[in-house]
């Protein structure tokens, strides 16, 4: 039963043919280019769709066994608006990382803010779906269907008109408890429930494509990281995972209960097969390879291929700190308008110190997502296993290690979203087929080398630098 497995991502779109025992037969790529527009980020509809079957077309060209079946995992928090009838989108997709709702999100009241959490588990921030949905709702016909870009993009492959149970945790429309859109937080946001997708699970079959050229199965859905954290067997509670990629995820497996954060993180379903579900805790840092990106914008960094080399030119930062919140800072803080901030800088500081810095930066923070989530869960964080184009870093993950006071595992395969969503679909095609446990040997294991009082002091340093970016903010809000 092997899978063509669709990963569909911010600034690209993989696929990969995946056989029974989660070997790759075959991957192909296609970039995807979010645009920057005033206080947000676009993507263009129809270039997405062009990349899932380009990809998709060129992984299946690239072997020559069958395959039965084709899964996708998504963007999660990225919504468009579209003619249902005609399938024809009405404008660009707003992506996950866009802003623009952040209004929509202050001038709720408080009270209902607060209701809309302890239905949905996610707090009130622009980056989840139903304030985009809302922002985005008064400016298109009023026939259109605003959903995340997985329904169209679905709805394109094979008609169905669905969304898996994972993405639409990330929507703050989903009651957590009953796995069901929320009428109250449909009416806070003034969204008819009744234009929204039906729910379904990661492992069931909605029906059949043949966009690919073959005729193939459409079956395993899931949110990106809610697939990563399948893929790397993050299935236990307490057991963790983080993905480095445009922004850095971190995701927390706790049980066949929802855990309702009282640290600032997000509660979301992990993952449902037949009749099973699991949640997860999990935070964010919005800017990861883009705080890295934006370092070789500046010229403090000659290629994202340079970061080790650079930070191993300096023994530290220099008693620099950088809070990378380039896009606002996410949990556990939830301030969309933070911005990025730079302090301890002096004459001895050089371009080495800063790049450091930040990457020291970006380790705090999810440093302090894994400490957050460990005190919902009321045990320490242990071993975090990690993927994304940043896991090559040996800078950021030694500090990880460091900061975390646990080792770091380097998930061997760059694919684990893909992998993730593959066996999903498996599931969903022998159902007598459980979630294995059985996990890949790390391609690297990096052990703590700083003290634990060391480590306490630097992220006591960065959360209080975090603290007066927000200070910051909010007097110039004021």
């Amino acid at each position: 039963m092997n899978v063509l497995a669709i990963d569909q991502g911010t600034s690209s779109t993989k696929a990969l043919v995946v056989d029974e025992a989660g070997e790759v037969l075959s991957i192909a790529s296609v970039p995807v280019r979010p645009v920057a527009v005033a206080g947000g980020v676009e993507q263009d509809p129809h270039e997405l769709l062009a990349s899932v079957l380009g990809a998709g077309r060129a992984a299946l060209a690239g072997t020559k066994q069958p395959v039965r079946a084709v899964a996708l995992a998504n963007q999660g928090e990225t919504v468009m608006a579209w003619d249902r009838a005609s399938g024809v989108p009405e404008g660009p997709a707003i992506s996950w990382q866009d802003r623009r709702a952040t209004e929509r999100c202050e001038g709720m009241d408080p009270e209902v803010a607060t209701r809309l959490t302890s239905i949905s588990g996610l707090p009130l921030d622009p980056y989840f779906s139903a304030p985009k949905m809302a922002w985005l709702r008064p400016q298109v016909a009023p026939t259109s269907v605003i959903t995340t870009t997985d329904t169209w993009l679905l709805h394109q492959l094979c008609g169905a008109f669905v969304t898996d149970v994972t993405t639409a945790s990330r929507s703050m429309l989903l009651d957590l408890a009953s796995r069901g859109w929320s009428q109250d937080a449909c009416d806070a946001f003034d969204l008819d429930a009744t234009t929204l997708p039906e729910i379904v699970g990661c492992a069931t079959s909605i029906g059949h494509t043949d966009a690919f050229g073959p005729r193939l199965e459409v079956v395993g859905l899931a949110v990106d990281q809610q697939a990563a954290l399948v893929g790397e067997r993050c299935l236990e509670p307490g057991e963790a995972k983080c993905t480095y990629g445009t922004g850095a995820f971190l995701l927390m497996a706790c049980g066949a209960a929802p855990v309702h954060s009282s640290a600032g993180l997000s509660a979301s379903v992990a993952w449902s097969v037949g009749e099973d579900a699991a949640y997860c805790l999990d935070g964010q840092s919005y800017t990861a390879g883009a705080a890295i990106g934006w370092l070789v914008t500046l010229g403090l960094l000659d290629s994202p291929e340079a970061l080790d080399a650079t930070c191993a030119s300096v023994p530290d930062s220099g008693g620099v700190t950088v809070v990378p919140s380039l896009a606002g800072l996410g949990a556990p803080w939830w301030q969309p308008g933070a911005q990025g901030l730079i302090e301890g800088l002096g004459l001895h500081v050089t371009k080495a110190h800063l790049v450091r810095a930040v990457v020291e930066g970006l380790a705090a923070q999810v440093a302090l997502l894994g400490r957050s989530a460990a005190s919902d869960l009321g045990a320490p964080l242990g071993t975090l296993r990690v993927d994304g184009g940043l896991a090559r870093s040996s800078a950021l993950l030694q500090a990880q290690a460091d900061l975390n006071q646990a080792p770091v595992e380097v998930f061997p395969s760059p694919h684990a979203t893909a992998l993730g969503v593959a066996t999903l679909s498996q599931c969903g095609l022998d159902p007598t087929r459980g979630l294995s446990t059985e996990r890949m040997a790390p391609a690297a294991t990096y052990e703590p080398r700083l003290s634990a009082p060391e480590a306490e002091e630097r992220l006591a340093r960065f959360d209080a630098a975090a603290r007066r970016s927000i200070e910051a903010h909010e007097e110039a809000q004021s």
